[in-house]
């Protein structure tokens, strides 16, 4: 698989799973004295998919570099992707005309 594809791979998993993250998380923990741990889990969640995304498509990460590295790269991309999926939840529950 060439670089290119890896990296469109890549990018359309980790934004799908980012916006699926927060909806999966609140329906596991949506109750009474855990609800304050949707975002948290979100994000540490994202953050490994991210990093085991990276480590098995390595186009996402710098060219040479080492499992370690491809590994806080695509955790880095996994926080990015989730706050891609808060931002659309966002958008879509508040509406698009600003009331």
């Amino acid at each position: 698989m060439t670089a290119s594809v890896q990296r469109a791979v890549g990018i359309v998993v980790l934004l799908v799973l980012g916006a699926l993250s927060l909806p999966v998380a609140a329906s596991f923990l949506d109750g009474e004295g855990t609800e304050n741990w949707i975002i948290p889990v979100q994000l540490l969640a994202m953050a490994a998919v991210g990093a085991a995304v990276t480590v098995g498509l390595p186009a996402l990460a710098r060219d040479g570099a080492d499992t370690t590295r491809r590994a806080l790269t695509g955790a880095w991309w996994g926080l990015l992707a989730a706050f891609v999926g808060v931002l659309v939840f966002w958008v879509l529950v508040s509406g698009f005309d600003g009331a």
